[in-house]
């Protein structure tokens, strides 16, 4: 704005570093007049790594926006090669997810002649879980590999707001129904006698729908809050986090969605321990203990791997709150841990959703010689076509043939 006269000039700049972390900032300058020769704006003089673009203040009327708690002295530089890597690791996880749990589900939910076990319905429900999940990640795949940026034409801010729910869904969903697989597991070995109404199909069923319904009403606020924001080369999908309410609610989300319900797995399984290791094995129920120890291990590993893949997540993600709401600015090592850390731990966090389908191969048995019938089955049933197919080729050319033959015989009988 040179050669203007403003008593007060409003001017917003945005510091966008590789397109992840951006801050705004609202100057005011009292200056009575700038002309063309005035000195430079301090903000020029900044490390030429970062790059400033000036709104015009009518765009962000009385308004300031902190991204992060970075100042303007710190630099982020981000994750090197992130656009290769993460695109790559995206869809490794997508294909293998997406074929993972379709196994999953095609062989869990087709029942046996004994029929499907309880824990079953929540297998299903957290393949289901993870499978719509996987289905997002070539979106962020393509913005990971545009430097995330957001581009789908008109259906951007509803892809960036469909996507994040869907995220949000799944992490809600995954740690309902492990809790609850957790709690099947503590009726089914210490309460065996006194939950059989609990533990029947029909209230399970029940169960699984009602925490699907908790869970996609938990997302709602990725719907409202999760919105497209400027960069410096086009626009990301982030979070609106800059309200107290919302990053307490964020807080307070994590406690109740993930440490309670690790507290609640942590009590049943500790339970579990203590009463397989007082009570020996009557000679007649020997089997069905078995049975149970072995459902028993197959879920604790899912509920290991869920936590391992997603408790970096959630500390990183707590920490960033805490930093916010305590107004406390981290030096800018810290803030560069923090921020790759948490890079680091949102691929941890989403590789969760491939390795189930690998925990029921290895520890479930049931699962093994279900998937191993259902393939034979294919497999014989592809033969019995194939054989059934050849067989009628090789009649109609035999009667072809024959036909041919009395034809010709009969044609050289009238020649003659």
């Amino acid at each position: 704005m040179r050669g203007r006269e403003l008593k007060k000039d409003l001017f917003f700049s945005v510091v966008c570093t590789h397109n992840i972390e951006c801050q705004y900032t609202q100057k005011v300058r009292s200056d009575t007049s700038l002309h063309s020769t005035a000195s430079p704006s301090p903000l020029s003089m900044q490390d030429e790594d970062q790059t400033y673009v000036y709104y015009d203040d009518l765009l962000f009327e009385n308004s300031s926006y902190s991204w992060s708690n970075h100042s303007l002295e710190c630099s982020d530089s981000g994750m090197y090669g992130s656009h290769i890597f993460l695109p790559v690791l995206y869809y490794l996880i997508f294909f293998t997810g997406f074929c993972g749990n379709i196994l999953v589900i095609v062989v869990v939910g087709s029942k046996g002649k004994r029929g499907g076990r309880l824990v079953d319905t929540f297998v299903v429900n957290l393949a289901l879980a993870d499978l719509i999940f996987v289905l997002t990640l070539p979106l962020w795949a393509i913005a990971a590999s545009q430097n995330n940026c957001w581009y789908f034409g008109i259906l951007s801010n509803l892809l960036c707001k469909l996507s994040s729910y869907i995220i949000s869904v799944n992490r809600f969903s995954n740690i309902f129904f492990l809790t609850c697989m957790s709690i099947d597991r503590y009726l089914a070995i210490v309460r065996m006698m006194d939950s059989r109404y609990l533990r029947s199909s029909q209230c399970i069923r029940i169960t699984c729908a009602a925490l699907w319904i908790v869970s996609l009403f938990l997302g709602i606020p990725s719907l409202v809050y999760r919105n497209l924001a400027p960069s410096i080369n086009g626009q990301i999908c982030h979070e609106d986090d800059t309200t107290v309410f919302f990053l307490g609610m964020n807080l307070t989300m994590a406690f109740l969605t993930f440490v309670f319900p690790v507290l609640i797995i942590m009590l049943c399984y500790g339970t579990i321990i203590m009463h397989l290791n007082r009570h020996c094995v009557a000679a007649g129920n020997a089997r069905a203990e078995v049975r149970r120890r072995h459902s028993m291990k197959m879920v604790l590993c899912i509920i290991v791997a869920f936590v391992v893949s997603w408790l970096p997540y959630n500390t990183f993600k707590c920490i960033k709150i805490i930093s916010r709401l305590s107004d406390t600015s981290l030096s800018c090592e810290t803030t560069e841990w923090v921020d790759l850390g948490y890079i680091i731990s949102c691929c941890l966090a989403f590789f969760n959703s491939c390795l189930n389908p690998f925990i029921y191969f290895f520890l479930d048995h049931h699962f093994r010689r279900r998937a191993q019938f259902l393939f034979k089955n294919c497999i014989g049933k592809t033969r019995v076509l194939q054989s059934f197919n050849s067989s009628a080729s090789f009649s109609n050319l035999g009667t072809s043939e024959s036909y041919a033959t009395s034809g010709g015989r009969t044609q050289l009988k009238m020649s003659l």
